[in-house]
């Protein structure tokens, strides 16, 4: 897969350089007023892109949110778009949260963005959506395509271990929310682009395949993540919706992220979270046959059999340092047990936690084993 190819489809400038030799973005910007953002992890990678687009004749200013763990709220979005008044090219240094910032308030301002990725941590870097923290709740909104996405391997590979991890979580769970796409088109009917999912699949086969040169630290796994990554987006611009690449375990995801903000405390990094319940999902899709039948449960039989065991992708990343049971993210027992529960309403969308939650398959007895195997 040429990602440059694809990414020129979907006007996207994916490039691959180093900091100071972007070609591309840097003749894009020559002579432009440029706001950058950075965070105090992600500033260091910041001062020669800065060198650069000075060379270029470009007026840069750069604003560094003081946290180190900034959240993409209508604080960071209004300080994002206030530094970049007047400016022509807004330019994030980060990963998802400075991402999302960059995106949204450049959607807001009605100037073209860009991010330098520092980390192939998630998949949200080509979508035409930001995730935002608004009242407590984290809300989806419309935004911007970013126009550049400029891409450094030697940093990706460098990137701290859990980050990788997070990347990693949310591909596979393209394993689960593909099956569950799929389950949903011959149960429901539910309208199925196989443009988008074929995108996708191949994807992820491409990265997974990679992995073990990405745990080893090497160059080609964290370029293969990313290219992941951003077909993701991609796929989802194709569909006209997240589908290819969200499903149970996302929305398992999304209700924990609640709890984080009900009780004031910082989220886990969006894949890693992501990861675990894709274990989830798998471990449910693996054991329908064990449970009571239902119409259409041959179908579902069909899908489970297309999928890996929960156990690799635990493996996989425990391999970097991420979490491997519900309980090590800081939630409760009785929180896990809620989310399995009640995940699925989070969406109207057909997945293999709707499958057992309306189906009468979530027992309390299934509930006990979840908890077993993915919490304690």
């Amino acid at each position: 897969m040429d990602i440059s190819q694809l990414s020129r489809r979907f006007h996207v400038n994916a490039e691959r350089g180093s900091a100071k030799n972007f070609p591309v973005f840097l003749h894009s910007v020559r002579g432009k007023r440029v706001a950058v953002i950075a965070d105090p992890n992600t500033v260091r990678y910041a001062e020669p892109v800065l060198g650069a687009m000075k060379g270029e004749g470009c007026d840069v200013s750069l604003f560094v949110f003081p946290d180190p763990e900034p959240v993409a709220d209508r604080a960071a979005i209004e300080t994002a778009r206030s530094f970049a008044g007047g400016k022509e090219y807004l330019l994030a240094v980060g990963s998802g949260t400075m991402n999302d910032v960059a995106k949204y308030a450049g959607h807001l301002s009605g100037i073209p963005c860009g991010v330098f990725a520092t980390a192939p941590s998630m998949d949200g870097f080509t979508s035409g959506v930001a995730a935002l923290i608004e009242d407590g709740f984290k809300i989806t909104r419309p935004a911007q395509t970013v126009r550049d996405v400029l891409i450094d391997t030697e940093v990706l590979a460098s990137a701290p271990r859990i980050m990788l991890g997070a990347g990693v979580g949310d591909i596979f769970a393209k394993y689960c929310c593909l099956a569950d796409w799929r389950l949903s088109a011959r149960l429901t009917g539910e309208e199925y682009n196989e443009e988008a999912a074929d995108m996708m699949g191949s994807a992820l086969r491409a990265c997974a395949d990679s992995v073990p040169d990405l745990i080893a630290g090497g160059k080609r796994g964290a370029e293969k993540l990313m290219d992941a990554l951003l077909v993701s987006g991609y796929a989802m611009v194709v569909a006209g919706s997240s589908r290819p690449a969200s499903g149970a375990e996302h929305h398992m995801s999304h209700f924990l992220e609640m709890d984080f903000l009900r009780r004031g405390e910082r989220i886990p990094l969006h894949g890693v979270k992501v990861g675990l319940g894709t274990a989830v999902s798998l471990y449910l899709y693996h054991t329908l046959k064990t449970r009571p039948a239902f119409e259409g449960c041959e179908i579902a039989y069909e899908e489970a059999e297309k999928l890996p065991s929960p156990e690799y992708v635990l493996n996989v990343l425990g391999s970097f340092g991420c979490p491997t049971r519900f309980s090590e993210l800081g939630i409760g027992e009785e929180t896990f047990r809620d989310m399995l529960e009640n995940a699925y309403k989070i969406r109207d969308r057909f997945t293999v936690l709707n499958l057992y939650c309306t189906r009468g398959l979530m027992t309390e007895e299934v509930i006990e084993e979840l908890s077993g195997r993915f919490f304690r």
